[in-house]
């Protein structure tokens, strides 16, 4: 008999291919009552297969008797309370490194749209406006601005490394101060956000961030900041932030992720200074590909009754 895991979030054809020959998979995302089905298999299920952003609760883990592995494909494990995994005696895994240049890529591409009114100027084009010789307000140079990171581990350096190739002026926040980066550390959130243009989000999500960026923040980031998240949702307090982008109080955003994915706050919607995307700064072949790799090879480790290759618990 093939082990026996739980999909709760899809991925690529290709991998989930390799888990249907590997395994015998109950398909989580696809259900209509998951909680039915999920106590229809409960008995026999070993593993877990999710993504960052989809919940595998402590009630889920509870139900599940045999579970062995959480495989998380992502690095964000805030959809899973590591401590209760832990005293279940239950692992969990991330994929760490592996789509850290996709993200920081994106954090950059946000902010350059954002400073430079990419959307808004592609709109204006596509509309018709320029041949009617309308005219757009002129954008922000980006080439020396001030850049704040919140969060400074794999991908909030990457993101510096690309800031620098633009003569950016860098700082930033997290829990510490690190001693093998050459930029600027700032121990209070509020203040770095008063000294930049510009705040990139890449800090990890969790209760320990939740609503980090409120509306102090943002009035310090002011009329003219720019507020770039391709991180967590929840780490932004969303109410704050479209009053903020509304009112004329934040400059503009470009945003990726969200509070109640996939919904977006409509106001967000009306806005030429927001740019969005459906939280897919990882979404290339090569990230997702690499990325499903070491998902299939944590359980297979696991199933074996080795060390999964990258377990955080």
């Amino acid at each position: 008999m093939k082990p026996e895991i739980l999909l709760i979030e899809a991925m690529m054809p290709e991998i989930e291919a390799k888990l249907e020959s590997d395994y015998q998979v109950h398909r989580y995302d696809a259900a209509q009552d998951q909680a039915a089905f999920a106590t229809s298999v409960a008995p026999s299920i070993r593993a877990i297969v999710t993504g960052g952003g989809c919940d595998a609760s402590n009630a889920l883990i509870d139900a599940l008797p045999k579970l062995e592995i959480i495989a998380i494909n992502g690095v964000g494990t805030d959809a899973v309370d590591l401590e209760h995994a832990r005293s279940r005696s239950v692992r969990v895994t991330t994929t760490p490194g592996l789509l850290t240049d996709d993200v920081a890529d994106m954090g950059v591409t946000l902010l350059l749209t954002a400073f430079r009114q990419i959307c808004t100027a592609d709109r204006f084009v596509r509309d018709g406006r320029w041949a009617r010789n309308e005219h757009l307000p002129l954008a922000r140079k980006v080439t020396g601005k001030r850049l704040g990171i919140l969060g400074m581990g794999r991908i909030g350096r990457a993101i510096a490394h690309r800031a620098t190739g633009f003569d950016m002026s860098i700082a930033y926040h997290d829990v510490r101060a690190f001693d093998d980066v050459p930029y600027r550390y700032e121990p209070e959130l509020m203040e770095l956000a008063r000294q930049s243009d510009a705040l990139i989000i890449a800090a990890s999500g969790g209760p320990q961030s939740r609503g980090l960026v409120n509306a102090g923040v943002l009035a310090a980031l002011g009329p003219d900041g720019i507020l770039v998240n391709v991180a967590r949702g929840s780490i932004v307090d969303e109410p704050a932030l479209v009053a903020a982008l509304v009112s004329g109080g934040l400059g503009a955003a470009g945003l990726d992720v969200f509070m109640d994915e996939p919904n977006v706050p409509h106001e967000l919607l009306k806005l030429d200074n927001v740019v969005v995307q459906p939280h897919r700064a990882s979404a290339t072949l090569e990230a997702r590909r690499a990325m499903g790799e070491l998902v299939l090879a944590n359980l297979a480790a696991r199933m074996a009754g080795k060390e999964p290759l990258s377990a955080v618990v």
